[in-house]
């Protein structure tokens, strides 16, 4: 299927199941003679890894990645980087009470709807665990474009969210579990998670990501804008529901006379509303955009829902789940950031 693939130049294809024995990737169109810190790499993955703290999934994944090819003597050899990440601490009787049930607001139904068959042992394919692949192939595409720089953090969690007002230190980002670049907020944000998990709830939230050294030249025009691919690459993780770049929604609140972004004659410009992309290419100043995730589906509640068979029936989640998902979507945004960029990197330097 086309649709287990992503990318141009760099084309990341994925296989694995939530449930299965492993999950894994093949990124090709890596360029020959990157010296890759594979440290780097699994410190990406560590700040995904399930079991890092009390507010997320207590699933135990040491999450550690086996490189397969393409990296000979630390460097990259210009052929198919493959690479696996075993699953350890797949409990898949936690979901023997769905087999036949559709959990609401899940895969389960589509799923079953489009293959007349699905994988009930934690949504197969459509899991989040999916995204572990991501953030590998995801630190590759850092190391490709290693000047660029990515920074994701959480800016909202329910109503609670930081405002423009409020003081922003990136260093406190990996300092706190709930990954809020403020102390004072982030304390907020982690009370509220730990009482929405009492009540068996869960609760969405918004991840802001700025990119910043990004070369003037990056994206084309027409199908391939920059900020098309990054609004796909984000749209494309799990929970997300709204993702917007620049002044985004708020822009069209203004005249055009406060929103357009006038030049300095050093070509940057004083204000940023454009968001760093403009005609669907990069213009140097720094890229910015926020990407909404919904409340986790799987509630420790009863639910009403229907079988396969359409009757009505009563469901309550097991097994273990994150009660809000942003903490731990801080490195996968990053790493799908990066991968568009990667991309457009590499593109570009085929045309020079």
């Amino acid at each position: 299927m086309a649709s287990n693939s992503f990318g141009n130049l760099l084309k990341l294809t994925t296989y694995g199941e939530s449930h299965g024995p492993a999950i894994g990737g093949i990124l090709d169109g890596v360029p020959s003679g990157i010296i890759l810190d594979l440290d780097k790499i699994q410190h990406e993955l560590d700040r995904r890894k399930p079991g890092q703290s009390k507010i997320v999934t207590q699933r135990k994944e040491s999450d550690v990645v086996h490189f397969k090819s393409g990296i000979f003597e630390g460097k990259t050899t210009g052929l198919p980087i493959g690479f696996e990440i075993q699953n350890t601490d797949n409990k898949s009787k936690d979901y023997s009470h769905i087999k036949d049930i559709y959990r609401p607001n899940h895969a389960d139904f589509t799923y079953d709807q489009k293959y007349g068959h699905r994988d009930y042992r934690g949504g197969g394919r459509s899991s989040a665990r999916e995204t572990a692949s991501w953030v590998v192939a995801g630190a590759i595409a850092k190391q490709i474009c290693s000047e660029i720089q990515f920074t994701a953090f959480t800016q909202s969690v329910g109503e609670l969210s930081l405002s423009n007002q409020d003081l922003i230190d990136f260093k406190l980002i990996e300092q706190n579990p709930v990954r809020c670049p403020n102390s004072e907020m982030a304390q907020k944000m982690e009370d509220y998670i730990k009482a929405i998990r009492k009540e068996g709830d869960t609760v969405g939230g918004v991840v802001k990501c700025i990119i910043s050294k990004v070369p003037k030249n990056l994206g084309d025009p027409v199908f391939e804008k920059l900020h098309a691919n990054l609004a796909k690459a984000m749209l494309s993780i799990n929970a997300v529901k709204g993702f917007e770049y620049g002044s985004g929604f708020e822009g069209s609140k203004m005249k055009g006379s406060q929103h357009n972004d006038i030049f300095n004659t050093d070509q940057t410009t004083r204000t940023n509303f454009s968001g760093g992309i403009q005609g669907g290419i990069s213009n140097g100043m720094d890229i910015y955009f926020r990407v909404a995730f919904k409340p986790v589906a799987t509630l420790m509640q009863t639910q009403q829902s229907i079988d396969k068979n359409s009757n009505q029936v009563e469901m309550q989640g097991k097994g273990r789940h994150d009660p809000c998902v942003v903490p731990r979507a801080i490195p996968i945004v990053e790493a799908m950031a990066a991968l568009v960029l990667a991309d457009a990197f590499l593109n570009q330097k085929t045309l020079n």
